[in-house]
């Protein structure tokens, strides 16, 4: 029998629908209650289906029946991320971590603080890192982490994704992040699948997971059983519940469940470092039991204001760390030996294996470093080993065995692989404080040779350079081989007419890579400076130079002619003045500069279009050149946007209170800071009284 409704009756049973259906979702997805039963949470679904079809214009645009929908999209859409995405640095032992922990507590000490902290562990799932933005509790971007400030936007294939909440349990503004996993048995049936039909088999759960999250069709994704983790919050904005972040790790976890995120219950509070060594080994045996793939625990100071005293490298926090589980080993057959050209000229050999599975993944190629190590192995083309692999890093022979020679191996010529690959001469580098000891590595003496100029434009391009899709090693050295480009600036006088008959190149690729091409040409000033592979110019020292433009020139600086102008007048005691930059990079950016090679390729990219974003420092009398500590909840901005206001008006930032403060910005439940200004004499000021000064 059909049970008609009126509009306002079918209103009210719609809700309660999507109300039991959110709840045993919750149930099954999320805390895993296996008492749910299947068949109830079909027959609910049936029936909001079926009202949605009566009653189009009160269908939800968050109900449970939209998890998987939607057309296949043309490709992903950039989005940038509201905090800068981090990963963590890796230990492999306990020696590792007790030296860890000694660095944590030399750099604490020299904030005043003696105490030893309590650490989290959480077990470290081997999946696919995403980001979750949610506006007044209701999901609006899923994105992967990209180059740590861009990602791509995959929100709609998250929503297939049943342990992601679309709406959390209170309505607030929240970025968090997270790990999306596939279960052992989905790969197991993934790849039955793929085998009946002929397709290359996913070589592990990490694999099948990011290739399904990239998938452009969602309603492919919504069948794959991904699952995903909730562990950490980025960012907290003003809501009317009060919500704000804990004052620990723990208390971060126990939020995220209260949301409604499905969180990982491994993790642990332990007040040593021998507490954490007992659940680093714990898990060595028991990883295997578990549905998805682990690679290791992660431990966190579980006190977040210790968090913000220590804070972040370039690349990683100083307030986490990945304990790797051991490296796995096995053994091959070295069928050959080749050498790699770096964008500095570095010369390195790489041994290439026959393929052979290590640690979840088939491997074909490992470093072998330089020739000291070469020589110091004994190694021989055609030599059985034994090579290593440890999570994600580079697959190393460790060593040979010899018994299993058969007769027919042979030596590797180093140096003439070397002058081979160069097309002519190879140096070892003087090194060392005096200069007087030799390098390990070779490097091709001639650095305008063609493998080096093809490496440079490879970083040049690459993500965390100008981001120019479409660029691979294969198309630039085939550009380079038609004489299209010799250099950077070469890339941005490509035509469509240029390329389009080239093979690997069709009217539609040619389009898209002269558009990738056009989009690149505006680009942050620190983006643009690491993108120039200048030697020991990193991603953290590139941000460094863009942000202290002031400390090293006086010239206002536009465009990238007036840049180079600028930058080829700085003295090595200038560049040396901007704190983080040492004796060897800034001798090698007043090289870089100095040479009018380089000064000429920069104004010949600025005149075919490429524009640089300058930070504009206001010189505020108020502000500028004064020291800010933020401590405690801002109302009206965060505490990046604080920051961010504050360096726009000349600034400065620092994580700690000390008599070099000069000000400190004390929020809503402000603590430790504001107590240490007090017995220093240092000024508190409020949020209302800096944005006082700043405007």
């Amino acid at each position: 029998m059909v049970i008609k409704f009126t509009k306002e009756q079918a209103r009210e049973r719609m809700a309660k629908l999507m109300a039991e259906i959110d709840r045993l979702r919750v149930l099954y997805h999320v805390q895993d209650d296996p008492t749910v039963d299947d068949v109830v949470y079909s027959a609910l679904m049936d029936e909001l289906r079926g009202l949605e079809a009566i009653y189009p214009d009160l269908q939800d645009p968050h109900s449970p029946t939209q998890r998987i929908g939607g057309k296949p999209l043309d490709k992903f859409r950039k989005t940038t991320h509201k905090m800068s995405q981090w990963s963590f640095d890796d230990l492999f032992d306990h020696e590792g971590l007790v030296k860890w922990e000694e660095k944590v507590m030399r750099m604490m000490q020299k904030k005043g603080i003696s105490i030893k902290p309590a650490y989290c562990t959480e077990i470290k799932i081997d999946g696919l890192k995403i980001i979750l933005t949610y506006e007044k509790g209701v999901l609006v971007c899923g994105a992967t982490r990209g180059d740590g400030v861009v990602g791509e936007d995959v929100t709609h294939n998250i929503r297939t994704i049943h342990s992601v909440p679309l709406t959390l349990t209170q309505p607030i503004d929240i970025v968090v992040v997270g790990e999306v996993w596939l279960p052992e048995k989905e790969l197991e049936r993934i790849n039955a699948e793929r085998a009946e039909n002929g397709e290359q088999l996913f070589a592990n759960a990490r694999n099948a997971a990011a290739g399904s999250i990239r998938q452009l069709d969602p309603t492919v994704v919504g069948k794959r059983g991904l699952q995903m983790f909730v562990y950490d919050i980025d960012w907290v904005g003003a809501n009317e519940q009060g919500i704000v972040l804990p004052d620990t790790q723990i208390g971060e976890l126990e939020l995220l469940q209260e949301l409604g995120f499905k969180v990982n219950g491994q993790y642990a509070l332990c007040h040593t470092i021998h507490d954490v060594e007992q659940v680093y080994q714990s898990w060595i045996d028991k990883r295997h039991d578990q549905p998805y793939a682990i690679d290791g625990i992660v431990i966190k100071v579980n006190d977040r204001r210790m968090q913000e005293q220590l804070g972040y490298t370039g690349k990683s926090p100083r307030f986490a760390i990945a304990y790797k589980f051991p490296a796995q080993r096995t053994t091959t057959v070295v069928e050959d030996i080749s050498v790699q050209v770096g964008r500095t000229g570095v010369l390195t050999p790489v041994a290439h294996l026959r393929p052979v599975s290590v640690a979840g993944t088939t491997v074909s190629r490992a470093t072998l470093h330089n020739e000291d190590e070469i020589m110091r192995l004994g190694l021989k083309i055609g030599d059985t080993v034994v090579i290593q692999k440890a999570g994600d890093i580079i697959p190393e022979v460790v060593e040979v065995l010899v018994n299993m020679r058969t007769g027919m191996e042979k030596n590797f010529d180093m140096h003439a692989a070397c002058v081979n690959i160069c097309g002519g001469e190879v140096i070892k580098e003087t090194i060392g404080i005096k200069g007087k000891t030799q390098s390990a590595a070779y490097y091709c003496k001639n650095k305008n040779s063609f493998a080096i100029q093809k490496e440079q434009l490879r970083h040049f391009v690459s993500k965390k350079g100008m981001n120019i899709e479409g660029l691979g090693e294969k198309i630039i050295e085939q550009l380079m081989n038609e004489g299209l480009i010799a250099d950077a600036a070469d890339i941005f006088e490509l035509t469509i007419g240029d390329v389009d008959h080239l093979d690997r190149f069709a009217d539609k690729s040619a389009e898209n890579l002269i558009t990738s091409i056009e989009t690149a040409k505006t680009v942050s000033l620190e983006k643009f400076i690491f993108s120039l592979g200048i030697r020991h110019v990193g991603e953290e020292t590139a941000v460094l130079i863009a942000h202290n433009l002031s400390t090293i020139t006086s010239q206002k600086i536009t465009n990238l002619a007036s840049l180079g102008s600028a930058f080829a007048q700085v003295t090595q005691e200038q560049w040396e003045m901007i704190d983080g930059i040492g004796g060897r990079c800034a001798e090698s950016l007043l090289t870089w500069f100095a040479d009018e090679k380089h000064r000429e390729l920069l104004t010949r990219m600025h005149e075919h279009g490429v524009n640089i974003i300058v930070e504009k420092i206001k010189q505020n009398t108020a502000v500028s050149g004064k020291t800010f500590v933020i401590t405690g909840t801002l109302t009206s901005m965060t505490r990046d946007e604080a920051k961010e206001h504050i360096r726009a008006a000349g600034g400065k930032i620092a994580s700690s209170v000390s008599v070099a403060t000069d000000f400190v910005v004390a929020g809503e439940k402000a603590g430790s800071k504001r107590a240490k200004a007090q017995a220093l004499g240092v000024a508190i000021i409020s949020e209302d009284e800096l944005k006082s000064m700043l405007y």
